[in-house]
């Protein structure tokens, strides 16, 4: 695919941006994919000064494009940086205005609301940031709707993540909103992340390191998502973990953020939508084979976690 119809991605730079950030940016959107045998988009990196200095002076970035690749951009992720109170330049809060107001994609990480709020784009809107800057948040931005307890807000064309690592959430949850749940999961692997975690999940997950032998719910995922095609119930996990239904719900909430009736959903309808992707056009074959049950159900389920029908999801993202 030639690079000028890929979609193009700008990252802004600014004084005192998060490194990490920048890396999550790059790592999802900005890096080839041979294994894929096509890049998945046009990426760049912008800033408003030919020299910006770094978080607390790590490194000054140099070589970039002019802030005016934002007008350019399809998606334009916007800066975060931990000095939240200062404010942005406004050379940078116009350029973030013109794209909004041209239907530019825009996406912020964890401090990056801010930024987003800043420049007018998010009131009445929903968003996320990082849970130590929830209180700040709503006391300067009263008109935004924000979620401070989940890892990132898909609020359509604007879209949050609200911690560093809730970046690559948000990352590949782009992905796979434009490429299909396949090529998400190929840049997971690459990687070595977690290939979905969904927005709703809470931000602070317990994270224990497990004792040997390994008691997490790590072999019993495993063991879950090769028997997806199986009528498996919550109580089913239960009895393979050898706890109740009660344990295993704190068990899931603990490492994981979530249910083990939503795990094993997200699970299903993941399934499903590779073998859409894979060319089965079949809607019952699809919902039996990935344990949905009908039809219908695949077509609810598939609404609900993905915004796409079959049909849809099909046209969009099966083969070519």
């Amino acid at each position: 695919m030639a690079k000028e119809s890929l979609h193009r991605v700008v990252v802004v730079v600014d004084e005192n941006s998060n490194p990490f950030e920048l890396g999550c940016a790059t790592e999802v959107f900005g890096l080839r994919r041979p294994e894929l045998g096509r890049d998945l988009y046009d990426f760049r990196l912008c800033a408003a000064a030919p020299a910006t200095r770094m978080r607390d002076g790590f490194f000054t970035l140099t070589g970039v494009a002019p802030l005016e690749a934002v007008d350019e951009a399809d998606t334009v992720i916007v800066p975060n940086r931990p000095d939240t109170e200062t404010p942005r330049p406004p050379a940078v809060l116009a350029a973030i205005r013109r794209a909004h107001d041209r239907g530019a994609r825009l996406l912020g990480f964890c401090s990056g609301a801010f930024t987003l709020a800043e420049a007018g784009v998010l009131d009445g809107r929903r968003a996320t940031a990082h849970w130590q800057w929830a209180d700040a948040f709503r006391a300067r931005f009263p008109q935004v709707k924000l979620e401070s307890d989940v890892l990132y807000v898909d609020d359509g064309d604007i879209l949050t993540a609200a911690g560093s690592a809730a970046a690559l959430d948000l990352g590949l949850h782009v992905v796979r909103r434009d490429h299909g749940a396949e090529v998400a999961n190929a840049v997971s692997r690459r990687l070595v992340f977690a290939g979905h975690r969904d927005g709703g999940q809470r931000q602070f997950v317990e994270r224990p390191v497990p004792p040997i032998p390994d008691d997490s719910l790590a072999p019993l995922l495993a063991w879950a998502q090769e028997r997806l095609d199986r009528p498996l119930t919550v109580a089913d996990l239960a009895a393979r973990a050898a706890v109740s239904q009660a344990t295993l719900h704190r068990r899931f909430r603990a490492e994981l953020g979530t249910t083990p009736l939503a795990w094993l959903t997200g699970e299903r309808v993941a399934l499903a939508c590779r073998l859409i992707e894979r060319g089965e056009t079949r809607p019952d074959v699809v919902a039996r084979r990935a344990g949905l049950g009908t039809g219908t159900n695949l077509r609810t389920l598939m609404r609900r976690e993905t915004g796409l029908t079959p049909t849809e999801y099909r046209r969009r993202f099966g083969p070519r």
